[in-house]
């Protein structure tokens, strides 16, 4: 009997121990919250794509969760105050963060950033019938110039700055969100709508299907000022093809979609993030068509208009990509 008492004193135990060390390992798990944009728009499949890659990886030890948000500006903000540990951003638009330029009145000299993503071209669509054929042509009408904290509208602020124009241009300016405004062009709501999105594109797959639609070039004088005096900036070309009634190549300009964060987030936990997504990297890039072209050279160089963070770095000087 007391050969039982003390192994059972002893299971007993060895039961009490065994939770009292996993107790510190449980405790020990980071959560990573990815700010995206609309979910009809590639950010949100980027936030999704990561933490997907994340959270396979069970020794990292980290949840991942990448929910619906307002975009670029509305991201960063999140970084700055605290809500958010990632998020995704236009590459102009993190620059002008990091500076204190634009949306931002003061320098975010914590910006960093982690790895870049897609080409993103400021993206003009217009009904047929509103007939719309390049820039200019947008005066009188009805646009969508985005929702405030979004990439599209601080990118076309950008490019009415260079035309001289506010918003009085329009008939109507209106600010609705990347899920709604392929729908409003649908209804006749609005004649124009910009995105500042990577191609193809499932809310301008919508647009079109249910509308004679058409990509508008962006083009000209501003455009040209534009690219040469900013080096986000570069000229792009969407293919034809993608979109029902978009038989031709479209040119335009863009920045890059990049991935970034604030100096004091973990370490350990961008080193791992970075980590999921390049040692899982064939899987990564079948996750959306924008990533297809995707390349670890231009992904860790292109476009990062912040410091690299040092847990990416990290990980980037032990693959010997940088110094």
């Amino acid at each position: 009997m007391k050969r039982q008492l003390l192994s059972a004193a002893m299971a007993s135990g060895a039961i009490l121990g065994a939770a009292t060390l996993a107790a510190p390992a449980q405790a020990q798990q980071n959560f990573l919250t990815i700010g995206t944009g609309g979910q009809t728009g590639v950010y949100y499949v980027v936030g999704q794509s990561v933490c997907r890659m994340v959270n396979r990886v069970e020794e990292a030890n980290i949840k991942c969760n990448a929910p619906s948000t307002g975009g670029s500006v509305a991201n960063i903000n999140g970084i700055k105050s605290g809500e958010l540990d990632m998020g995704v951003a236009q590459s102009d638009v993190a620059y002008r963060a990091y500076n204190g330029e634009g949306n931002f009145e003061k320098p975010f000299k914590d910006l960093r950033s982690v790895f870049s993503m897609h080409g993103e071209p400021l993206t003009l669509l217009a009904r047929a019938d509103a007939n719309i054929d390049e820039l200019d042509d947008l005066k009188g009408k009805r646009v969508n110039i985005g929702n405030p904290g979004s990439g599209q509208r601080a990118t076309m602020e950008v490019l009415m700055d260079a035309k001289g124009w506010d918003n009085s241009v329009y008939s109507l300016a209106s600010e609705l969100t990347a899920a709604e405004q392929a729908s409003a062009l649908a209804d006749n709501n609005i004649d124009a709508m910009v995105y500042v999105v990577g191609h193809p594109n499932g809310s301008i797959q919508e647009a079109t299907t249910t509308v004679d639609a058409n990509l508008v070039p962006l083009d000209g004088e501003a455009v040209d000022s534009l690219v040469e005096k900013y080096p986000y900036y570069s000229t792009v070309t969407i293919p034809g093809g993608l979109y029902k009634g978009n038989p031709d190549d479209v040119k335009t300009f863009g920045v890059m979609a990049t991935v970034v964060t604030d100096a004091d987030t973990d370490a350990d936990t961008v080193y791992q993030t970075v980590k999921s997504v390049f040692e899982n990297f064939d899987r990564f890039k079948k996750l959306h068509p924008a990533f297809a072209n995707l390349k670890p050279e231009e992904m860790i160089s292109k476009g990062l208009t912040a410091p690299l963070h040092e847990g990416a770095a990290r990980y980037y000087k032990e693959q010997g990509w940088i110094e």
